[in-house]
Parts: structure tokens; sequence; C-alpha cells
């Protein structure tokens, strides 16, 4: 008799147990999907709807994607000239560092003239900003990558900020596309050796 009490007991404090076990970890698995949502100032001018929002961008691969953000245009320019969108299509698994109009607007307009005008140097400085792995937030907190274009390109910041090179700000990170995470920031980054020049 006392050994059916005591396995009665055991069942109900197994059974008070569960919930509570599942209700300990449905906390991190919502924290999982915060963090995968896009974040930053800049996002506020992503198109909430069609092909350019958040959702219709999920759905193409990155070059496409990127065609269909009105802040992206001149990137999309350029990645047309330097004939990078079947490549970045069919890549797997990319991030993209993708500056806004606004950033090229940075750029000496006679330098930006010079390099659309060069394919190679074109090439070179946009595969620099295409690292060939999806980097998550917490990654770009403290870290060092290799691009596309060999050379490293550095992260820091927390939470929902983060520089790039320490002079690029992420103004929308974590935005999906079909093959690819994108974080669009405010200045174009030039591959090291170039850097000097194109000041």
């Amino acid at each position: 008799m006392t050994s059916t009490r005591t396995l009665r007991a055991g069942v109900w404090a197994a059974a008070l147990t569960l919930p509570l076990s599942v209700a300990l970890l449905a906390p991190s698995a919502h924290a999982v999907d915060s963090a995968a949502q896009p974040f930053g100032s800049g996002c506020s001018s992503v198109p909430k709807e069609g092909a350019g929002s958040f959702s219709g961008m999920a759905k193409d691969p990155v070059a496409t994607a990127a065609s269909n953000n009105p802040a992206l245009s001149t990137l999309v320019t350029a990645v047309k000239k330097a004939g990078l969108v079947d490549t970045l299509n069919s890549a797997k698994n990319i991030t993209v560092f993708a500056p806004t109009n606004a950033a090229f607007a940075k750029v000496p307009k006679a330098t930006l003239d010079k390099v659309l005008a060069n394919k190679a140097d074109l090439t070179k400085i946009l595969t620099y900003h295409v690292v060939g792995q999806k980097l998550t937030p917490s990654q770009l907190g403290n870290g060092s990558f290799t691009t596309l274009e060999k050379g490293k390109l550095t992260t820091s910041g927390s939470g929902t900020a983060y520089k790039v090179n320490k002079t690029a700000t992420v103004v929308c990170g974590n935005v999906p596309t079909a093959n690819a995470t994108v974080y669009i920031i405010d200045s174009v980054l030039m591959p090291p050796d170039m850097a000097g020049p194109a000041k």
C-alpha cells in the first residue's frame, strides 16, 4: 500500500514539474525569436509591404531582394555594373553589408564615378562587403571575418548598436533574404589596400 502511495506521489510530482519545465524553456525560445527580428533606426524606411518589405525580401535571393528596396538602388546599380548579380543570387548562406544610397553619396563624386567605371576595382569593393557565412547579431559583438574579396573586416557593438570597421554604422540589421542575412550600413567599406586612395 505504501509503495502504491509513493508511486502515485511520484507521478503527481512529475506531472506538476513538467509544465514548470516547459514554462522555463519558453522564454528562451521567445528570446531567440525576438533576436531574429530586423533591428535599427533605418528599418523604418523599409517598405511595409510588397517585394521590398522584410517579408518580401525574405523570399528572394539577395541581389534581387536589394533591387526591390529603394534605399539600396545605388548599390544595386553598382552590383549590376560589376556583373555580380548572379554570383550573389546563387551564393549559399552569406552575409552582405549593404551601403545605403546615402552611404554612396558620402563618397566624392569623382571617386565614385571612377570606381563605377573600373570593373576590377568595383568588384573588389563590392565583394569586400560580403562574408561567406550567415552572421547573427551576437557574432558581430567583437568579430573579424574574411570577405569574398579575401580581405578582413571587423565588427563591434552590442544589442542593436553595431559598427563595421569602426566607421560604418549598422542602420538596419539582421534582414533576411532567401540566401543571405543583410546588414544595411551608412558608409561604404573600402578594402584595406584601397582605403588610402579612396579617401
